[in-house]
Order: structure tokens, then sequence, then C-alpha cells
């Protein structure tokens, strides 16, 4: 489990992404990503308010449905919203022109 908080299920990949890009402490990457997702930081670690949260922002989840984003086009969102660089987003998009 990423941070412990649930990986892709709540915010445990974003998290952990901000500890390895920016090297921040657990307590600053926490409230770096819920201000950027728009929650408090006790909502990071909810299930189902981080299932809408993921949703609404097209930044991938546990489960795909139909029409939400996946694989890169996830990265590219998070990418985005957390205003960091993903070098596998970085790679595909050089190889892709």
């Amino acid at each position: 489990m990423t941070s412990g908080m649930g990986g892709m299920r709540t915010s445990g990949d974003l998290v952990a992404r901000m500890q390895m890009t920016k090297g921040m402490k657990i307590k600053a990457a926490k409230k770096f990503v819920a201000e950027k997702l728009g929650v408090a930081v006790s909502e990071l670690t909810d299930a189902a308010v981080m299932g809408e949260v993921r949703e609404d922002l097209k930044i991938g989840g546990v489960y795909s449905s139909m029409g939400s984003p996946k694989g890169m086009e996830a990265k590219h969102h998070i990418a985005n919203l957390l205003g960091i660089e993903i070098n596998s987003l970085k790679r595909f998009r050089h190889n892709t022109r």
C-alpha cells in the first residue's frame, strides 16, 4: 500500500509521487495533494470520497469503467493536476511524435 493510504483506491499514489519527485515529507505531501484535490487531509484516506474525486478529476482508479481514463491518459491528468513531470509520460510523448 503506497504510503499506507490505499494506493490508487485513495490518494497514496499521489502522495508518494510528491514525496519522490519533490522530496516532500509525508505531512507536507498530504497537505499539498489535499489542496490540489480540493479535499481535507482527513479525506485522503476515505475510499468513497476519493473514488468520486478521482473520477471527477479523471486521474484513474483501481477499477476502470466505460469512458474513464486509464494508463497514460490518467497519468497525463495527474501530471497536470500536481504540476509534475512523469518520466514514462515524457518518454511516451517523445516516442509518439
